[in-house]
């Protein structure tokens, strides 16, 4: 017995490789059985959803496999699979993610965050708003990671000095009460009239002993009200915890940039509908997605104050006058604002950057009137895109110097000595550093596979197979798939699912004449509601750690969470998309697939 679990273990912890060799051969018969090139791209496809699914391989390294196996297999040639790997799609994400790396690099996010927190007060259901509306905001912007990482340690000095406050309060309270007790006891054994139906302790002993009875009873309460309070701080952590990372994923699915499956949308859509009139842009994905994560957001916060915190709303919003124990735990997060110092050059300068690129990205066409980007540019054709603007914007980081130049700047100063030109705001090792260049290959990958599969017929044949689910009606098969997508990205990459869904959602919508976008995109953003389990996303992990969580607890909240999502995107893409995107017409553009490269 003991041989074979030794052996199960040495096979478990080199599961990987074995993934690895032997799912290649066992899905070799595919490809023989049936020589058409949709069974080859079926074959690609497969083997890199499965180790898309284990992980066996970084993810990144999965994602150049069409650079091997679709020229071996004849689908494609090598130049026109390497040429999808670095899409406009591509040059917004970059552009976006060097924004959010000097916003971090400056620390600007994190004054935002404490300066929204001292406006919004330390009560706990406002405490937890207030985390969940900041995190929401700086998730649209920046990544939902470290969003997290950057408020929980912020959230848990808060409640922890809410709970030493309080402890200490308690304490206070025990031992006034105590010597109140005390004196109280003393007092009426001497000032009480005997009556014939009381006895009164006549004996030094028999005091004591009532007096040690008073305190035991003292003892016990003051007991019970400890552990109450623990018990109320121990939700109250994981509550907070939660809501964190709950809200940072919510709010990632507010901006085109916000999340990767969002702009993996974007490029398939450019891919796969090339025609489709730049349908999906940063002012229509705001526009739909905004409001949605405003819902998402507020019906989320009802669900974990009514799990963690309850609904007496006078104890959780509290009225009249703030306590010395709200004074105390305010001045915590004053004190780490002051931290901070005063506004630096270098910060007001990224901010007026950031501002300058959400409103470039709003008016380049906006689509209720004629953007700057079709005046100045775009009169003949669709030149200058979103990815342009994120370029040239996040191209002045690295251009701008991070203090202001002054007249004896340079040179040498008083005492002689050099005086060195101060940095631009973004360095290249800083870039180098943060870059998550993993997530460009992998959008590369899911351009390759869409290519792939229009190449070799595959996407055509999926939307055939998928033809009989016209007849259930449009709203049933965005909700069906809207879960589906969210029980598999559960279990992997977001990233990953978007990647193998997307395409076969738009042969499928094509197939049954549906408006693409209708089940594209509220699939997109169910891709980022993975709420469940605590390896589901790594703003998920960090709050798992930082918590005090259990996975059931996780489960929990994180399964309503799930529905809620898919309920508001649902009511959003019926109600008010149903009109942005014309969803009750099949548009035109649909009926032709990308060119054959």
């Amino acid at each position: 017995m003991g041989r074979a679990l030794e052996q199960f273990k040495w096979i478990w912890y080199h599961r990987n490789y074995f993934i690895i060799f032997l799912t290649p051969i066992l899905l070799l018969p595919l490809p023989l059985v049936i020589p058409t090139s949709e069974a080859k791209c079926g074959y690609a496809i497969i083997l890199m959803a499965l180790y898309w699914c284990t992980e066996c391989m970084p993810l990144a390294v999965t994602a150049l496999l069409p650079v091997v196996l679709f020229p071996m297999m004849g689908i494609m040639k090598a130049g026109d699979v390497s040429i999808e790997y670095l899409k406009d799609s591509n040059m917004l994400f970059i552009g976006g993610l060097l924004v959010a790396i000097a916003v971090e690099n400056w620390n600007l996010h994190k004054r935002i965050a404490l300066r929204v927190l001292l406006l919004v007060g330390v009560r706990p259901a406002l405490l937890m708003m207030g985390f969940m509306i900041v995190s929401a905001f700086l998730s649209m912007w920046i990544s939902n990671t470290a969003t997290t990482a950057m408020m929980l340690p912020i959230a848990h000095a808060v409640l922890q000095q809410l709970k030493t406050t309080e402890l200490q309060a308690e304490e206070r309270d025990f031992q006034a009460s105590g010597k109140d007790n005390v004196g109280f006891e003393l007092e009426s054994s001497q000032t009480k009239e005997p009556t014939t139906k009381e006895k009164i302790p006549d004996t030094k002993q028999e005091l004591e002993a009532e007096t040690y009875v008073c305190q035991i009873s003292s003892d016990i309460e003051h007991e019970s009200k400890m552990k109450a309070m623990e018990d109320k701080y121990d939700r109250l952590t994981k509550g907070m915890s939660l809501s964190v990372c709950y809200s940072a994923s919510i709010g990632g699915t507010a901006t085109l940039t916000g999340t990767t499956p969002n702009l993996i949308l974007k490029g398939q859509m450019d891919k796969l509908f090339p025609g489709n009139g730049d349908v999906i842009n940063f002012a229509s994905w705001f526009g739909f997605a905004f409001p949605s994560m405003l819902l998402m957001l507020a019906i989320s916060w009802l669900w974990l104050q009514f799990m963690f915190l309850g609904f007496n709303m006078k104890r959780s919003f509290g009225c009249g006058a703030k306590s010395d124990r709200d004074k105390e735990a305010y001045a915590v997060m004053r004190a780490e604002y002051k931290k901070l110092g005063r506004m630096k050059f270098a910060e007001v300068a990224v901010l007026i950057i950031f501002i300058l690129l959400v409103l470039l990205w709003f008016f380049r066409e906006p689509g209720f009137f004629t953007g700057w980007a079709t005046v100045l540019f775009n009169q003949e054709d669709a030149y200058v895109s979103d990815g342009t603007v994120a370029i040239l914007m996040s191209m002045l980081f690295f251009v701008i110097p991070s203090r202001m130049p002054t007249c004896s700047g340079y040179g040498c100063n008083e005492k002689g000595k050099t005086v060195k030109a101060p940095k631009a705001l973004l360095t290249w090792k800083v870039v180098h550093e943060r870059m998550p260049w993993n997530i460009i290959l992998l959008l590369g990958g899911g351009f390759a596979l869409a290519a792939g599969s229009e190449v070799s017929g595959l996407s055509v044949w999926l939307g055939s197979i998928l033809t009989p689910l016209e007849k259930i009606p449009p709203f049933a098969i965005s909700i069906l798939l809207s879960l589906l997508v969210a029980t598999f990205t559960e279990c992997s990459s977001n990233t990953a699912t978007t990647t193998l869904f997307l395409p076969i959602l738009a042969s499928m919508a094509t197939a049954i004449k549906i408006h693409p976008l209708y089940v594209m995109l509220p699939c997109t953003i169910a891709a980022s509601l993975a709420f469940m389990l605590p390896v589901a996303t790594p703003p998920n992990a960090i709050a798992f750690s930082f918590g005090n969580l259990k996975v059931i607890d996780m489960v929990r909240a994180g399964f309503m969470l799930n529905i809620i999502g898919i309920l508001c995107i649902n009511l959003g893409i019926n109600t008010w998309g149903y009109s942005m995107f014309d969803m009750g017409t099949f548009p035109q553009w649909a009926n032709h697939t990308g060119s054959q490269p």
